[in-house]
Formats: C-alpha cells, sequence, structure tokens
C-alpha cells in the first residue's frame, strides 16, 4: 500500500497493542513492551501508513505513540469518546480488542485527525508530577471529609495522614518548581505565563506540561481544543443554548479556578467580567468566557513572544 491509500489504528491495553490496518483486514497483535514496539515500528515503516490513531488510554499509550512518532510517523492520539461515538454511529456495538482497533483504524481513515506535536520526555515527566499533584490533591479532600464525621478513635489517625499528604503536597510542588527551573526553555516559558495576573504554578505547569500546542494554534482552535469553545445546538427552528464541552477536561477544570482569581486580580480579565454581568450574562456564562479570553490572551503571548501587558491583553 501506498501511503496515500495506508490507515493504522492501535488498541492500547497495558499487556499488547491490538494493530488494525485500512483498507482491509490486516490485524496483528504485539507486547506492549520495548520489544512489541521495536516490532510495530519496524513493521509499520514497512507499510508506510498515512496515519497512525491511538486513544488516550491515561499515559499507557505515551511508550508506542513516543516511539512511532520518533520514527517519523504521523501520529493522532484521540479522545476515546469519539471513537466511541464513531463506532455507534456505524453499527459497531460489539467489543473486542480486535474489533476496537478495526473501528480506530476505520475512524482513522474517515475522520482523519490531525496528528498533534508529540510532548518531549521533559514535559511528559512534568506531567506525571502534575497527575500525582491532583491525586493527593484528591485524596486530601477526601481525608478532610472523612474527619467531620469520624469517631474519634480513629480522628487522630486521620489528622496525622492528612499532615503527611500536606507535607507531601508540598514537596511536589517544590519538585514541581524545580523541574521547571532546570531548563532555560521551561524557565523562559514558566516566567511568561506566570508574569500574568492570575496565573499561578498550577496553570503554568498544566499548560507547559499538557498543552503542547499553546501559541501553535489560532484562537477558535485553542479554546476547541480545551473545551471553552462555544458550541452550537440548533436543529430546524429551534435555537438552543451554546455550551462548551469536551476538549481536555483536567486542563479546563485548571483553568477555571485561575479563572475566579483572575476576575478579582487580573485588570483586564476583572473589567471584562464586570462588563459581562452587567449586560446581563449569568455569571457562570461571564467567567466561561472570561476562560476563553484568559487562554486566547496566553496562546497570543506564547505564539509572539510578548510579555504581558495590559494593553496587549486587550487586543489578544
Amino acid at each position: 500500500m501506498t501511503p496515500q491509500e495506508c490507515y493504522v489504528g492501535i488498541d492500547v491495553s497495558k499487556k499488547h497493542l491490538d494493530i488494525a490496518v485500512r483498507p482491509g483486514d490486516e490485524h496483528w497483535t504485539v507486547a506492549n513492551d520495548e520489544d512489541g514496539i521495536d516490532e510495530l515500528v519496524t513493521r509499520l515503516r514497512s507499510i508506510g501508513p498515512r496515519l497512525v490513531v491511538l486513544e488516550a488510554t491515561g499515559g499507557i499509550e505515551l511508550a508506542a505513540t513516543g516511539r512511532l512518532a520518533g520514527a517519523g510517523l504521523l501520529v493522532a492520539v484521540v479522545n476515546p469518546r469519539q471513537v466511541r461515538d464513531f463506532a455507534r454511529a456505524i453499527g459497531k456495538l460489539a467489543k473486542t480488542d480486535r474489533l476496537d482497533a478495526q473501528v480506530i483504524a476505520r475512524f482513522a481513515e474517515v475522520v482523519q485527525p490531525t496528528p498533534r506535536p508529540m510532548r518531549d520526555a521533559e514535559a511528559q515527566a512534568l506531567s506525571a508530577l502534575l497527575s500525582r499533584r491532583r491525586q493527593l490533591v484528591g485524596m486530601l479532600t477526601q481525608e478532610k471529609n472523612r474527619l467531620h464525621a469520624a469517631q474519634p478513635s480513629v480522628q487522630h489517625d486521620i489528622r496525622g495522614h492528612i499532615v503527611y499528604m500536606e507535607k507531601r503536597l508540598a514537596k511536589l510542588d517544590d519538585d514541581l518548581g524545580s523541574t521547571l527551573r532546570k531548563s532555560p526553555m521551561w524557565r523562559e516559558r514558566d516566567d511568561l505565563l506566570r508574569g500574568v495576573p492570575g496565573v499561578g504554578q498550577v496553570l503554568s505547569v498544566t499548560l507547559l506540561a499538557e498543552v503542547p500546542e499553546l501559541g501553535k494554534l489560532n484562537r477558535k482552535q485553542i479554546a476547541a481544543l480545551v473545551g471553552v469553545a462555544p458550541l452550537n445546538r440548533d436543529s430546524g427552528l429551534l435555537r438552543g443554548r451554546r455550551t462548551v464541552w469536551g476538549g481536555r477536561a483536567r486542563v479546563r477544570a485548571t483553568l477555571y479556578m485561575a479563572t475566579l482569581t483572575a476576575t478579582r486580580y487580573n485588570p483586564v480579565i476583572r473589567v471584562f467580567y464586570k462588563r459581562l454581568c452587567a449586560s446581563g450574562k449569568a455569571k457562570k456564562l461571564a467567567l466561561t468566557a472570561c476562560m476563553r479570553k484568559l487562554l486566547t490572551i496566553l496562546n497570543s503571548m506564547f505564539r509572539h513572544h510578548t510579555a504581558w501587558q495590559p494593553d496587549y491583553a486587550l487586543n489578544a
């Protein structure tokens, strides 16, 4: 097959990679380890696919994706929900690893998702620290909630665990900061982001680690990527309320918290938020618009390598 007519779908699990090729019914399985991925890269190089598509699986796909991209193959990592919706649309309701690989390959052939730049090793390490921080914050919240309803006999143990996790969280924040400062490039980008009122370490690290496209897409594309672009819900004469959904939920959640701060301390976002509320916008809708505005400003700053300036941000 020529690169113009060949598409590959890979279903990822902890132990195996199931591979399907479209058009045709070629299928094989390799182990999800160094030897298996080596075999996969060698075989796909001989096939010369136009596009290789994998689902995002919480990091299990990173080893294979990095090796494939490093071998010069075009790779797209897509949201599993997109593939599930596509499978239902074409009537593929049965589910096995082999069938999933075939559906992903067909999705690649029909939809042809755009390959995204791969995060480098430093970004992946930063993302791992960030994921661990989210886990610790979640566990800390759970323990604090348990403390209120706990019997006196276990309260001491819970308080001790809370103190321990708070220390671990502080250490992890130090690790995140030191990881950023080790690389001149990361340090420059972190300084650029944190120069914006309302942007703290958590949002800066999240954007650097999980949005490598920042500064490389236009304002509409970056908003859609993160999931803060309003989507129409119209049909016939019905004109539904536009809503935001999809995108990168973890990035969006962090952006939300930063925007709450920005509505108080960032002069551009504060004025924008008050103007929307004064015009009758619901506070939640106004805050979503501010999230999009803040993301657009940061994207423009990255694209033009421009430090925070209120006058510049007004036109971003």
